[in-house]
């Protein structure tokens, strides 16, 4: 087991020993992970990283090492470091499941516990969900625009290899077909693809040599680079080497749009009707759907990807909404500084579906917002008592995968525009306290 605990900020472990000495360490205490918007222009988010987080608490736990660490370095005392040495979370977390579709405000993860077992996953928690919502969120507009015609994630050279792994997992939560990457493969259960590069072709005397070789190896059914001299010889020559049955040819640079019809039109002339397009080369969900009224089968997606797409982070935050009082009663807690305001209380949050169609984010302080038949419940258990009771791994991949379908297929009319608009429905706060301006609107936090 590799230890987790250290994922996470010197001041969490310094807030549990100042609160451990004052005593307010066991309050009971609720704390909330949200987005107090989307990012500018976005019309709804998608929940991705959940997978990921609930399998590093299972190793969220100080070791000798871990404990040592922190001891040499004096970053909590003796008292602390006790504590520690025992902690294993032992409360209960209710969350959005992963690929769901969220909004300003959408509770998405509420953690019950003491105040220091609750307080010290936060770095954590944020880490991977600020991460991988905002590669999910970016992904699930591609593959919006794509429509039927496949994603392949390719960003692993664009980000560092941590990330890497965890950008191709939450691609494929909103959609993306497989990933170049065998990490996420091996780990998660994403379907892996990828052929030759460049300096494949370059390797070789010429182009038809490097075509033989990879044919020979790969079957007449692999795809073929061939732009790295000139595009319509390359692609006589793949026919040539491999035939009519010939899998596919990319394209990774020029004109992609000018290039497919030609390339289409010539693999016809040549007989190789079946054979697809690929296309690839700093694509984003803009270019993508550019391309949607080209003869292209397939997009190969890296940069803009794996960094979101313009908006690398999803702006979430992880506050105390609620904490026991002296008397024992739980009081609602909330920060009030400017454009930074969070709302105090427990939540409940359900869906509003009127025809199969999302109208609203039903949000319940301290009680259930309640709701018709129809309505969808937002908020299932992860953690009972400590324990993990969802599926994580690649079955928790997969129906996460499913989930994000069927959730954006709530969306109304006009939320898949990737013109900049209003969040797709309002978030409805269902108590005396208004919904804060920031949820219906798309300033960037």
């Amino acid at each position: 087991m590799n230890s987790t605990a250290l994922m996470t900020d010197h001041y969490e472990l310094t807030m549990v020993q100042a609160a451990l000495r004052s005593g307010a360490a066991h309050r009971r205490s609720v704390f909330e992970l949200f987005a107090r918007r989307l990012p500018e222009g976005r019309r709804y988010g998608v929940v991705a990283g959940t997978g990921r987080f609930l399998e590093a608490l299972a190793d969220f736990t100080f070791g000798e090492a871990e404990l040592e660490h922190l001891r040499r370095h004096r970053v909590v005392d003796e008292p602390t470091l006790e504590w520690l040495a025992d902690y294993r979370f032992s409360g209960d977390i209710h969350g959005y499941p992963e690929g769901e579709i969220y909004f300003g405000h959408s509770p998405l993860m509420v953690v019950e516990s003491t105040f220091a077992e609750g307080v010290i996953l936060e770095t954590l928690a944020l880490s991977m969900l600020n991460h991988d919502s905002a590669v999910a969120s970016a992904a699930s507009r591609m593959t919006a625009v794509a429509g039927d015609r496949p994603c392949i994630e390719m960003g692993s050279r664009r980000t560092s290899e941590g990330s890497a792994v965890a950008a191709a997992r939450a691609a494929h939560v909103a959609g993306f077909a497989s990933s170049s990457n065998l990490e996420a493969g091996r780990r998660w259960g994403v379907p892996t693809a990828g052929t030759a590069a460049h300096s494949f072709t370059l390797l070789h005397d010429d182009e038809r040599a490097a075509f033989a070789a990879q044919v020979d190896s790969l079957g007449a059914s692999t795809t073929l680079l061939v732009d790295t001299y000139d595009v319509t010889r390359g692609v006589q020559t793949a026919v040539e080497v491999a035939g009519t049955s010939l899998g596919g040819v990319r394209l990774d640079s020029g004109d992609l749009l000018g290039q497919a019809h030609a390339v289409r039109r010539q693999l016809d002339e040549l007989g190789a009707s079946d054979t697809r397009i690929v296309v690839t080369s700093d694509l984003d969900e803009y270019a993508i759907a550019s391309l949607a009224a080209g003869p292209v089968d397939a997009y190969g997606v890296g940069t803009r990807l794996v960094t979101g797409s313009g908006h690398p982070t999803a702006g979430m935050v992880y506050k105390l909404v609620s904490r026991e009082g002296d008397d024992g009663v739980m009081v609602d807690v909330a920060k009030a500084s400017a454009k930074k305001t969070s709302v105090g209380g427990r939540k409940h949050a359900m869906r509003r579906i009127v025809d199969g169609v999302a109208t609203a984010e039903l949000v319940g302080i301290g009680e259930h917002p309640g709701g018709d038949g129809d309505d969808r419940e937002l908020l299932v258990p992860l953690v009972q008592g400590g324990q993990v009771v969802v599926a994580t791994g690649a079955e928790g991949l997969e129906a996460a995968r499913e989930r994000h379908a069927a959730s954006r297929a709530e969306l109304p009319a006009g939320a898949l525009r990737l013109s900049a608009g209003d969040p797709a429905i309002p978030t409805m706060f269902i108590d005396e306290v208004p919904a804060p301006a920031e949820a219906l609107g798309t300033e960037q936090a």
